[in-house]
């Protein structure tokens, strides 16, 4: 993608506001149709600085056949803002507004870009209706380190299990399709619930919860945490068994911090794909470890992962693991989920590339034909089974799309980011 700093609409005062603050990030627009079940080619994308909602825009541009507009470089403040806790504000907000001609315009406040980072915000627009509202704006708070956000009430980090015939029926913990999440505390019988997919959920929460240019083995740790309890409340039916109808809630008092359409962090999700069905464990429990942390500045948790401290032991060179035995116990110990529910096939261990051959190939040939019903500058490819120049191309332009290493390989994230894309376009397809 091309980068763009700032564009023939940057006004005087956002490019001293760059020679300030010292720091750049950046961001990605990414937009949907609904009913195509496409990308949204020709959409109009405005982005203005939160902070000064009557000045003029500093990139204003339309999205591609894929849906994407050009990555834009943005002013941030310094980097070491975001390596300490405290004041100053560590990010820059930007509202982000999105139309196109018969569809509800969009509009998301406060869309957060990192120094030294890339923001991705993905939206996808609805197709008017009479007497439809013709704007849906979105408001993303604070992150959880810089705003005011209750501290999470201690559980045990193992459930006692009822038996069988009870809520708890798998024999082992199972990726899900889905985590149904509850928009409030337990008790709020107004508040929303919205099936989102797993992956989009721990990458939502990741980007709520910890600043993305942290290093990557501090992010894998917290990544691996968020996963970990939130596969223990799916194995336990922890809600479900108390009468509720939902997995989880977004209150940081008992769950995560979740925020619908909010945007996130390349730098996350690149972990998340690669690490998403990894959870923590201890030896003797059949479940996931409900792996409860606190930010360690604003309140204390001496027997959970500190967010600030894991990032201390990061920039010290600890790995993911031994961040995660630092806190929790050197009897703790990370395993892999086997099963991933809504994928046609799991992904089989061994890295595709030129040269290789078999099913898999011919799987994910097929997969990428589908997707680029949808997404045009993915070349179609022979189904044959032969991993040659055209599959590695292929690959290479899905990955570009959307935002992942371009290393032309099949491996396990590159293998389920297909297969969800593929999973998208052809339960679209069905419903036409």
């Amino acid at each position: 993608m091309a980068s763009i700093f700032f564009g023939p609409y940057a006004s005087k005062r956002t490019v001293q506001a760059a020679q300030t603050t010292g720091g750049t990030g950046r961001l990605v627009v990414i937009v949907n149709a609904s009913g195509q079940g496409r990308p949204a080619t020709d959409a109009r994308v405005v982005v203005t600085p939160s902070e000064e909602p009557d000045a003029a825009p500093v990139e204003s541009g339309t999205t591609d056949s894929s849906g994407l507009a050009s990555e834009i470089e943005l002013p941030t403040p310094p980097r070491e803002y975001s390596m300490s806790p405290g004041e100053p504000k560590p990010y820059s907000s930007y509202d982000v507004t999105i139309s196109l001609d018969g569809y509800e315009r969009y509009v998301v406040r406060g869309v957060q870009v990192f120094p030294d980072s890339e923001a991705w915000q993905e939206i996808t627009l609805r197709a008017l209706e009479d007497g439809e509202p013709e704007e849906e704006d979105i408001s993303i708070p604070e992150p959880v380190l810089y705003g005011d956000y209750p501290p999470k009430v201690p559980e045990d980090d193992a459930k006692e299990l009822p038996e069988e015939t009870g809520f708890v029926v798998l024999p082992e913990p199972v990726i899900p399709e889905y985590i149904v999440v509850h928009e409030g505390v337990p008790t709020n019988a107004s508040a929303q619930n919205r099936w989102i997919p797993f992956k989009d959920y721990i990458k939502n929460v990741a980007s709520c919860e910890i600043y993305s240019n942290w290093p990557e083995e501090t992010l894998k740790a917290n990544v691996i945490a968020i996963v970990s309890f939130t596969l223990n409340r799916v194995y336990t039916e922890w809600y479900r068994a108390k009468g509720y109808s939902f997995t989880i809630t977004n209150s940081t008092a008992f769950d995560h911090a979740f925020t619908y359409g909010r945007n996130i962090f390349t730098e996350i999700a690149n972990v998340v794909d690669e690490i998403f069905t990894t959870y923590l464990t201890r030896p003797g429990i059949r479940q996931p470890l409900l792996a409860q942390y606190c930010d360690g500045r604003k309140s204390s948790c001496p027997q959970w992962m500190t967010q600030w401290g894991s990032k201390d032991l990061g920039d010290k060179g600890y790995t993911a693991a031994n961040i995660l035995k630092h806190f929790y116990g050197q009897d703790v110990y990370l395993t892999q989920a086997k099963q991933v529910s809504g994928v046609p096939v799991s992904f089989g261990g061994a890295v595709l590339s030129v040269g290789s051959s078999g099913a898999d190939v011919r799987v994910i040939q097929e997969q990428l034909n589908a997707i680029a019903n949808n997404y045009p500058l993915i070349k179609k490819i022979a189904v044959d089974g032969q991993y040659g120049e055209s599959t590695r191309a292929a690959v290479q332009t899905f990955q570009q799309i959307f935002g992942m290493n371009q290393s032309g390989m099949v491996d396990f994230s590159t293998w389920y980011k297909i297969s969800d894309k593929f999973v998208g376009v052809t339960r679209i397809a069905e419903l036409r």
